[in-house]
C-alpha cells in the first residue's frame, strides 16, 4: 500500500486506478494522474501547452494548464456521471507534465511542440494538450497527421479560424485554414460547432453556429458530426470560447450568445464510438476568470473525452436516475 498523499509523483507501480488525496491538497496532477514520461502501456498521455504569445486580445491563457489541473481535482473524487465507472479501472493515464517552451526564440515554439506531440504518439499515447492558446492546435495536428493521415476536425469555437494566412505567421485566427490548405485535415469531414463571427468563406467546413444549436437542439447538431465524420480518424479541438461568456469568462476573445455548458458536455459525450484520436482544449485564461468556472468546464470537458475513450476499451455505463 503505498504511503499517503501526494500521489501524482510518489506512487510508481501503476498507471491505473485511483487513490486518495485531499481535493484542498497535494501536488496537483490532471485528474491527480501520474507524472511520468514512461508511456509503456499508456493509453493517454495529458500534457500542458503553456503558450499565449499568438493571441490577438486579452493574454493569460499561458496559464491555463494550471489552471485546468487544478480545477480537476473534484472530478478525481468519485465515479464519472453520467458514466457510472471509474475509467482509470480501464484507462491507464499519465500526466506527461509541460512542454518546454523558449518564448524569447518564437521561430522554436511550434516545432517544440511538434515534437512533443511527435514523442507521445509515437510512445503510443493519445493526446490530451491543455492550452495555451488556440494557435497550439497547428503543430499539434501537424503530429497527428503523421500517424493518422488526414484527420476530421471537430472545432468548438466563437470563431471559424481561418482568416486569410500568409503561410508564415503564427497567431490563433488562421491555422485552420494553412491546416486545410496543407491537408492535414480533411475538410470534407470536419464541423465548426458553436461560431458567431462571420467570414466570407466557409472553405469546405460545415458549420454549425451558436444560433442553430440553439434553434434544433444538441441531439441534431451530433447527428451532422457524427454522419459528416463516419469512420475517420477524429480530433477534437476545444476553445473555451466556444461557451457563452456566462459559463466561460476566463478567456481572452469572449463573445455573446455561445453555447451553454451542458450544451458543450452533452455534445463532448455524444461522440463515442468515433474513432477519437486526439483532443486539445485552449483558450483557458485564468486571469478573467470567476469562481474557476471556466476552467472547471475545461476540465470536465476532458474528462468525458477520457470517459468515452474507457467506453470504447469496455468500461461499463451504469446508468442511475433519469438521463
Amino acid at each position: 500500500m503505498p504511503s499517503k498523499g501526494d500521489q501524482a509523483f510518489r506512487r510508481k507501480d501503476t498507471t491505473k486506478g485511483r487513490w486518495h488525496e485531499m481535493t484542498y491538497g497535494g501536488v496537483l496532477s490532471f485528474l491527480r494522474r501520474n507524472y511520468s514520461r514512461d508511456l509503456e502501456g499508456v493509453d493517454v498521455a495529458v500534457t500542458g501547452v503553456p503558450y499565449d504569445n499568438a493571441v490577438t486580445f486579452r493574454p493569460g491563457c499561458r496559464l491555463g494548464p494550471q489552471a485546468i489541473r487544478a480545477a480537476s481535482v473534484q472530478l478525481a473524487e468519485l465515479k464519472a456521471f453520467p458514466f457510472g465507472f471509474d475509467p482509470f479501472e480501464i484507462l491507464s493515464v499519465v500526466d506527461y507534465g509541460d512542454v518546454h517552451l523558449d518564448p524569447h526564440h518564437p521561430e522554436t515554439v511550434r516545432p517544440a511542440i511538434e515534437a512533443h506531440a511527435d514523442e507521445i504518439l509515437q510512445g503510443g499515447a493519445r493526446t490530451l494538450a491543455l492550452g495555451g492558446d488556440h494557435s497550439i492546435a497547428y503543430p499539434l495536428l501537424r503530429a497527428h497527421a503523421k500517424k493518422h493521415g488526414p484527420v476530421a476536425l471537430i472545432q468548438f469555437d466563437a470563431h471559424c479560424d481561418t482568416w486569410e494566412d500568409d503561410g508564415v505567421q503564427f497567431d490563433h485566427g488562421s491555422m485552420f485554414l494553412r491546416a486545410a490548405r496543407e491537408g492535414i485535415i480533411d475538410v470534407s469531414k470536419s464541423t465548426q460547432v458553436g461560431l458567431r463571427t462571420f467570414n466570407d468563406e466557409d472553405f469546405g467546413f460545415e458549420i454549425l453556429t451558436s444560433p442553430w444549436i440553439h434553434r434544433n437542439g444538441i441531439d441534431a447538431a451530433i447527428q451532422v458530426a457524427r454522419e459528416r465524420v463516419g469512420d475517420a480518424p477524429v480530433y477534437i479541438s476545444f476553445d473555451v470560447d466556444g461557451m457563452d461568456p456566462a459559463f466561460a469568462p476566463g478567456t481572452g476573445t469572449p463573445v455573446p450568445g455561445g453555447l451553454a455548458s451542458w450544451q458543450a458536455l452533452e455534445f463532448i459525450r455524444g461522440l463515442g464510438g468515433l474513432n477519437l484520436v486526439g483532443l486539445d482544449i485552449v483558450e483557458v485564461s485564468p486571469p478573467y476568470d470567476h469562481s474557476e468556472i471556466t476552467a472547471i468546464a475545461a476540465a470536465t470537458v476532458a474528462h468525458d473525452w477520457l470517459c468515452l475513450l474507457a467506453k470504447a476499451k469496455g468500461a461499463k455505463t451504469v446508468e442511475v436516475g433519469r438521463l
